[in-house]
């Protein structure tokens, strides 16, 4: 009996062992094989560190490579309130904050102080973010000294614009939220894809402390910084628009003043500035209306600077003939209420653009009809956007014929009733000197700041504007009498050089419907003042255009915008190194036009 008694505890014993033993090989099956990826990355985490690393944001330069944007190293300032100490630490720690930095003391020991918030521990304040470098280092030796404790440093990047109001409209800038980067305008904002870093990781082991073990395992992934953007921007030729603007705005001060200059055979946009500006590394004072690139986004009535796109078109139809003469009615036309700055009667086609006759352009424009004038506006460009890669761009305002009332046709080929953007203009001035509409261009190139490779931005095909050459040199013939003597842009002559171009003066329209813009009447006293031409004339190297709202003193085009355009110019021919037709007549650039 006692026997059996031991046999069965044996065997119970065994079972048990048994039982035991497949249990912990289950468990061991379902630790080491089914949990094995969970688990392994649990205890990874707890032996390894992760640091994030941020790639540089790609920089921004000129055609030739002069640096318009880019990125210089500073400081995040932070702090663990529990570690810096009682309020007397806190005081001693403000106090140098503000004799380093010239913040509030008040600010930074409130932060300072507060250490639970809610019932939890404050283990983290954000004091100041983008501390420049200089200043970072003499704080960090003023707290070391004071033996401030619980204050860090994290590195960072900011950005920079090391030209300051120069091209700021046009290059833009970003906000930082958080760390995330948020491009508000201008190429900033157009090539954020491109310039846009992308972040990297680096793994490594640690010990029980934290500390990096220089034995462990380290993983890299890493970071790569954003693509470098080449504009077609010339930063000597923006140079002489900047000065000369500011020049114009000093003597005649408008309520905002624009240039812009482009190549009519390839559609590069030379320069191209605004006034008023801003500095995008100081933005405290910077007002809404100075950041806002108008250029691009605003419209208004070009005035007779749309006379030379209708009398090409009808040259270029054989509608007229440059000697062919029109009844300017001297001075006044009753039956469309048109007025002429100068009482003409009999005068051929020449004389009516060298002496802007609204009157003789209207009758011109009637003898083309509706449907090809509204041809005309289209094919030069007008309604359309002008193949910039900025945001936000104006499309104009052309209405359709079948919208036209009796007075439209004598209206629009004067630049009356018809809106366009300071782009649009230009654009079609090119088309002028070039006889090809071509799409601008602002971005010239984009360099990968890995690899260096570089990709060029093609061009898009331009359609010719005129079917006939001759129509084309017929027109800039009379083009160049605009800035000779008895034409109205002599201002804008330059001497030893052939000018051709036209001049602009006209009212801005004063709305009284807000919703629609439609009701309303032209003011008696504010103007805008336009010079657009191109130089040498029969094989330009540039357009230029000057925009001047509303100065004070003069309204007319040839007085306040032309001279600037000749200034420019000129300097601009010398930079270039185009040799006058006429180098008798010419005037030797000096050192100050540099």
């Amino acid at each position: 009996m006692l026997q059996d008694s031991y046999k069965i505890r044996i065997k119970v014993l065994v079972l048990f062992f048994i039982l035991f033993f497949i249990g912990i090989g289950v468990r061991f099956y379902f630790v080491q094989i089914k949990r094995h990826g969970e688990l392994y990355d649990k205890a990874r985490a707890v032996y390894t560190k992760t640091q994030n690393e941020n790639g540089r944001r790609g920089e921004i330069y000129d055609v030739n490579g002069s640096l318009l944007a880019g990125n210089v190293p500073c400081f995040e300032i932070t702090a663990d309130p529990t570690i810096v100490g009682n309020n007397k630490k806190c005081e001693i720690a403000a106090r140098i904050f503000h004799e380093v930095l010239h913040v509030p003391s008040g600010r930074i020991f409130q932060k300072l102080a507060i250490k639970e918030k809610n019932g939890r521990k404050v283990r983290y304040t954000l004091l100041l973010k983008e501390v420049e470098l200089s200043k970072s280092i003499e704080l960090r030796k003023h707290l070391k000294e004071a033996h401030c404790r619980g204050i860090f440093f994290k590195e960072k990047t900011k950005r920079y614009y090391p030209k300051g109001a120069m091209l700021a409209q046009t290059i833009g800038f970003i906000n930082i939220d958080r760390d995330k980067v948020i491009p508000v305008s201008g190429i900033e904002r157009a090539t954020n894809i491109d310039v846009m870093p992308e972040k990297g990781k680096i793994k490594s082991e640690r010990d029980r402390l934290g500390r990096t073990l220089s034995y462990g395992f380290v993983e890299i992934d890493e970071s790569r910084n954003g693509n470098n953007v080449y504009l077609t921007i010339d930063e000597q030729i923006q140079i002489f628009v900047e000065h000369e603007l500011d020049k114009l705005c000093a003597k005649f001060k408008p309520r905002a003043a624009y240039a812009i200059m482009v190549n009519p055979w390839n559609g590069n946009i030379m320069a191209m500035a605004q006034r008023p500006t801003f500095n995008p590394n100081d933005r405290s004072t910077m007002h809404a209306n100075a950041w806002r690139n108008r250029m691009i986004t605003d419209v208004f009535e070009p005035g007779s600077t749309m006379k030379p796109v209708v009398i090409g078109s009808a040259l270029d139809y054989g509608i007229v003939t440059p000697h062919m003469k029109f009844n300017c009615e001297k001075g006044y036309w009753g039956k469309m209420k048109l007025r002429d700055a100068h009482r003409m009667g009999m005068a051929s086609v020449t004389h009516i653009l060298a002496e802007s006759s609204n009157i003789g352009t209207a009758k011109i424009a009637i003898k083309m009809g509706k449907k090809l004038l509204y041809k005309t506006f289209v094919r030069f460009g007008f309604s359309q956007k002008s193949g910039i890669p900025l945001k936000n761009e104006a499309t104009g305002i052309l209405r359709k014929p079948n919208k036209w009332d009796y007075l439209s046709i004598s209206r629009f080929p004067i630049g009356q009733g018809i809106a366009v953007s300071p782009l649009q203009l230009v654009r079609a001035y090119c088309a002028l000197a070039s006889g090809k509409l071509v799409s601008l261009r602002i971005i010239d190139r984009i360099m990968n700041s890995n690899t260096g490779e570089i990709e060029s931005l093609s061009y898009n095909p331009a359609p010719p504007v005129f079917r006939h050459e001759n129509a084309q040199y017929q027109l800039i013939q009379m083009m160049k009498l605009v800035t000779m003597e008895g034409g109205t842009a002599k201002q804008a002559a330059i001497p030893g050089y052939e000018v051709a171009g036209k001049t602009g003066t006209s009212q801005k329209w004063i709305s009284t419907d807000k919703k629609r813009g439609i009701k309303g009447h032209y003011s008696e006293k504010k103007f805008f003042a336009t010079f657009v031409g191109f130089v040498p004339a029969d094989h330009p190297a540039f357009v230029l255009a000057v925009i001047t709202d509303e100065p004070k003193g003069s309204h007319y085009g040839g007085v306040v915008s032309a001279p600037t355009f000749r200034e420019i110019a000129r300097k601009t021919l010398a930079y270039l190194n185009i040799a006058p037709k006429n180098p008798e007549q010419a005037e030797i650039p000096s050192l100050d036009d540099f």
